[in-house]
C-alpha cells in the first residue's frame, strides 16, 4: 500500500486512457506500419493465447490495452469453475477489465513522454533487456526457467523497480535476443507518445457483400432455417471463416448477436456456444477477426458460392419438417443427437465430412491452446479414416441415433462444475450400452454372408481431400494434417457420424477451459471411450483373431477389467472380415487397401516422398525414419528443419513419436512410456504450432546432420549437434531466421499460415 501511495504521488493515480485514434491519422499509420509488425513478430510469438504468460495477449490493440493478470487460466485442480476472461467477449471496456483483476502494461497515470516510459511495464521491460542482454554462452543459466508450469513473475508498474533489481536478466523478450536498436526505438517512441493504436482498416466492398450474403443465409425466419443455422454455428464458433474467392488476409468469426444484420454486433457471451442466449431471437453475425493469426488457434474454414450450394443441398433439399426448436437446457443442448434430431443424420454427417480436417482440428486446437487434458488420451501418431455416409439406409441410421440419444449423452451436460466419480460411472455405463447396441446393429447390417470391407470406407466422393488424415501428438499439443503421413502407424481410427459428432461436442463445443477439476477430468475420461470406439471400427476390418492380437499389443499391461472392457464389443461383433487377405500381416495389408481406396483424393503435401522434395533430401532424411529408440530419446518433440540451396529454402519437420505400453493412465503416463520404441516421422513442410528447436543447414550439410542425429548417445552429443546446426534461442540470428520462416510459410500457405509459438523453445 505504501508503494502504491508513493507511486500515485510520483505519477498520479492510474485510470484507463483513450488510446484508439482515427485510421486517417499519422498516429494510426505509424501504429499499423511500424509498431504492429514488431509487436507481432517479437511479442505475439509468446503472448497470444490463454497460455500466454500472465494472460498478456498482445495480438490485438484491445489485448495490449487490457494488460496482464496474475491468475492462471490453466488450473486442473480448482474445485469451482472460474469466471471466464475472454478477450472481446466477457468485458467491453478497459475499465471493466481493471475491475476484474487485469492491470495495465502501458502508462495509465499522468500522461507525459517521460512518465509514459517510467510508469509503463512494457517500456521498462524492453529497456531492461537493452540494459541486460542475454548472458554470454549458447545455453542460458538455470535462473531462466522455460517450464510451462513455472512460477510466473508478472510485475505491475509499482513492482517494476523490485523486479528489475531481483531479475535484471528477465527483460523482454524473455529468454530471447533483444530487439534491434531500430526496433526498440520504434516501440519506445510509440510508448513515449502515449501508445496510440487504431482499429483495422475498413473492409472493402467485396467483403461487405460476402458478409451480407452469408448473414442473410444464416438468419432466415423459418423454424428449419433457425435450426440449421444453430447447428452450423455450434460447429463454426471457433473457426476462422474466410472467403476463398477473395484475396487472403481477412478472417471472420461467426458469433451470436442480440442485433440483426445491418446493426452493430452485440455479442452474446456464454461459456459454451449452446448455452441459453437469454434473448428471444438470436442473430448469427460475421465478426471481423481483430487479432494476429496464430498457428495454435488458427482453424481456417473456406466459404464460397460452391459451398453455399452444397449446404443448400444438404440441409434444404430433403423434405423434413421442423415443428419446434430445441431448448437450451443443458441435458438437451449438450446432446446434438437430441437437439438436432429433426435434421437428417446423413445431412449432418456429410456437413462434418465436408471439412473433416477442420472438424478434427476443433479437438486438436479448440479453445484449449494447451491440451494435456484431452491429448494424453491419444497416441503420438495415427491415421484417421471415415465411414462412408450410407444414403440408402439414411432413415435407418437416423432412427438408430434417435433411439440412442440417452446413451449418447455427454459429460458436459453437468456443465462447468462437475463431480468426478459419479459422473464417470454414469457415462461409462451409457457408453457400454451404446457399444452393445452398436455391435448388435452391425451384426444385423451384414446378413447372408456379407461382411465389413473397405467398401464401407469414405473415399471423399471422388474430389474431397479430407478422406484421410494424420494426427500427431507432441506431448501437450497436437497437429492434424491431410493425407497418410509417415510409416504405417501402430493404431488407426475409423470414425463414423456418432463418433465425429461426440468428439466435437466433448472437446470443442462442450469443453470449458475455466471449468473445475471434475469437468476437466470427466472430459479426459470420456475421451478414452471415444478413442476405443474409433479403434474398434478400425479393428472390425481385420479378422477376429487379429483384432485380439492387435488389442493386446496396444494395451499391454492393463488390468483384467480393462481388458474385458476392451474386448466386449469385439465379442459382440465377432463376424469375420469381408476382406480376402492374401498375406499373414493383416494390418499392413489393410493399410495398403485403405490407401488404395482413398488414393484418388490422397493429399501428399506433407509426405517426405512428395514431388516437391528433392531426391537427395528424401534419401538423407528417410534414414531418420528407420531409427527406433536410442538416439530418438534425446530428440525434442518438434524440430523445424530448413535446408538451404542457392535457389530456395526447403522446410521439414522432424517429429518425435513417443511410444507407450498403453495410454489408459490418467495421472501416471510416464510409467507407461516405452522410449526404446520411440520413432521419428519426417514431414515435408512445417507441422506443429510449437517448435522446440530450429535447425538450419545447407544442402551440403544435410547428410552430416542426419548422421549426427543417428549417432546421438549422450546429452553432450545433443549439445554438440545443436552447436553445429541449430539456431538456439540465444543465437544472434534468431529473429532473422524467425522472420524468414514466417514469411516463407505465409507465402506458401496464405490462408493456413499463422505465427508459431515460442513458449516451448528448448534451452539445450
Amino acid at each position: 500500500m505504501i508503494a502504491n501511495s508513493q507511486f500515485d504521488d510520483l505519477f498520479g493515480k492510474a485510470e484507463p486512457q483513450a488510446r484508439m485514434v482515427d485510421n486517417n491519422s499519422t498516429q494510426a499509420t505509424f501504429y499499423h506500419d511500424e509498431v504492429q509488425p514488431i509487436i507481432e513478430q517479437r511479442c505475439v510469438v509468446c503472448h497470444g493465447c490463454y497460455d500466454a504468460p500472465c494472460q498478456l495477449k498482445l495480438s490485438s490493440a484491445q489485448g495490449i490495452d487490457r494488460g496482464a493478470n496474475k491468475a492462471l487460466v490453466y488450473d486442473g485442480t480448482r474445485l469451482l469453475a472460474a469466471t471466464p476472461q475472454r478477450l472481446f467477449e466477457d468485458h467491453d471496456s478497459t475499465q471493466a477489465w481493471r475491475n476484474n483483476g487485469f492491470y495495465g502494461v502501458l502508462n495509465e497515470r499522468q500522461q507525459s513522454p517521460a512518465f509514459n516510459q517510467q510508469a509503463s511495464v512494457m517500456s521498462r521491460l524492453l529497456s531492461l533487456k537493452q540494459q541486460h542482454p542475454l548472458p554470454k554462452g549458447k545455453i542460458l543459466p538455470k535462473q531462466f526457467s522455460f517450464a510451462l508450469d513455472r512460477q510466473q513473475q508478472c510485475p505491475t508498474d509499482v513492482e517494476m523497480d523490485s523486479y528489475a533489481q531481483n531479475y535484471p536478466d528477465w527483460g523482454m523478450p524473455f529468454g530471447l535476443p533483444a530487439l534491434s536498436a531500430p526496433e526498440d526505438e520504434i516501440l519506445q517512441t510509440w510508448l513515449r507518445n502515449g501508445a496510440k493504436m487504431a482499429p483495422p482498416k475498413p473492409l472493402e466492398n467485396n467483403y461487405i457483400a460476402q458478409i451480407a450474403t452469408w448473414e442473410n443465409y444464416l438468419n432466415g425466419d423459418s423454424l428449419k432455417e433457425k435450426l440449421v443455422s444453430r447447428y452450423l454455428y455450434e460447429h463454426w464458433f471457433i473457426a476462422h471463416m474466410y472467403f476463398s474467392e477473395l484475396p487472403a488476409g481477412e478472417f471472420f468469426k461467426v458469433v451470436r448477436s442480440r442485433t440483426p444484420p445491418g446493426q452493430p454486433i452485440d455479442i452474446i457471451a456464454t461459456r459454451r456456444p449452446y448455452d441459453d442466449p437469454g434473448v428471444d431471437r438470436v442473430y448469427y453475425r460475421f465478426w471481423r477477426e481483430q487479432g494476429t493469426i496464430l498457428e495454435k488457434t488458427h482453424m481456417p474454414y473456406a466459404l464460397n458460392n460452391d459451398r453455399l450450394a452444397t449446404f443448400n443441398q444438404l440441409f434444404y433439399q430433403d423434405n423434413y419438417q421442423v415443428k419446434t426448436l430445441p431448448s437450451y437446457k443443458p441435458e438437451v443442448a449438450s446432446n446434438p443427437f437430441k437437439a438436432f434430431e429433426a435434421i437428417p443424420t446423413v445431412a449432418r454427417y456429410k456437413f462434418l465430412l465436408e471439412e473433416a480436417e477442420f472438424t478434427i482440428m476443433n479437438f486438436i486446437k479448440s479453445p484449449v491452446c494447451r491440451g494435456q487434458v484431452a491429448l494424453n488420451v491419444i497416441n503420438d501418431r495415427f491415421w484417421v479414416f471415415f465411414v462412408n455416409p450410407n444414403e440408402k439406409n439414411a432413415k435407418d441410421h437416423s432412427s438408430f441415433y434417435n433411439n440412442q440419444q440417452d446413451n449418447l449423452a455427454l459429460p458436459s451436460a453437468a456443465e462447468s462444475n462437475a463431480y468426478i466419480i459419479t459422473n464417470w460411472l454414469k457415462y461409462s455405463k451409457l457408453q457400454r450400452e451404446f457399444m452393445h447396441d452398436k455391435a448388435l446393429k452391425m451384426n444385423k447390417a451384414f446378413p447372408n454372408g456379407e461382411h465389413l470391407t473397405t467398401e464401407q470406407i469414405w473415399a471423399g466422393d471422388g474430389d474431397n481431400t479430407n478422406a484421410a488424415l494424420t494426427i500427431f501428438r507432441h506431448i501437450d499439443s497436437a497437429t492434424v494434417v491431410k493425407g497418410l503421413v509417415g510409416r504405417p502407424p501402430q493404431t488407426s481410427w475409423v470414425i463414423d457420424y456418432g463418433l465425429l459428432e461426440r468428439i466435437h461436442y466433448l472437446l470443442a463445443a462442450g469443453f470449458d477451459v475455466y471449468g473445475n477439476i471434475g469437468h476437466q477430468l470427466n472430459t479426459r475420461l470420456y475421451m478414452d471411450f471415444l478413442r476405443i470406439e474409433g479403434e474398434f471400427n478400425f479393428l472390425a476390418l481385420l479378422p477376429p483373431e487379429t483384432r485380439k492380437t492387435e488389442l493386446t499389443k496396444w494395451y499391454s499391461g492393463v488390468s483384467d477389467s480393462q481388458k474385458e472392457y476392451l474386448m466386449t464389443p469385439h465379442k459382440l461383433f465377432s463376424q469375420p472380415s469381408g476382406i480376402n487377405y492374401q498375406t499373414k500381416d493383416h494390418k499392413q495389408e489393410l493399410y495398403q487397401l485403405l490407401k488404395q481406396k482413398v488414393s484418388p483424393v490422397l493429399v501428399t503435401d506433407n509426405n517426405l516422398v512428395s514431388k516437391s522434395t528433392p531426391r537427395s533430401h528424401r534419401k538423407a532424411l528417410d534414414k531418420l525414419q528407420n531409427i527406433t529408440g536410442g538416439p530418438i530419446t534425446l530428440m525434442p518433440q518438434i524440430t523445424f528443419l530448413s535446408v538451404q540451396n542457392s535457389d530456395q529454402t526447403y522446410y521439414y519437420s522432424v517429429l518425435r513419436n513417443n511410444a507407450h505400453s498403453n495410454i489408459t493412465s490418467l495421472l501416471s503416463e510416464d510409467e507407461n512410456r516405452l522410449p526404446e520404441q520411440d520413432t521419428i516421422t519426417v514431414t515435408s513442410g512445417l507441422v506443429g504450432a510449437y517448435p522446440d528447436v530450429f535447425v538450419n543447414v545447407s544442402e551440403s550439410q544435410l547428410t552430416g546432420y542426419v548422421k549426427a542425429v543417428m549417432a546421438l548417445n549422450t546429452e553432450a552429443d545433443y549439445q554438440a549437434l545443436m552447436d553445429d546446426y541449430a539456431i538456439r534461442r540465444t543465437d544472434t540470428s534468431f529473429w532473422q531466421h524467425s522472420d524468414a520462416v514466417h514469411a516463407d510459410n505465409k507465402k506458401k500457405y496464405p490462408y493456413k499460415a499463422g505465427l508459431f509459438d515460442y513458449n516451448r523453445l528448448q534451452n539445450r
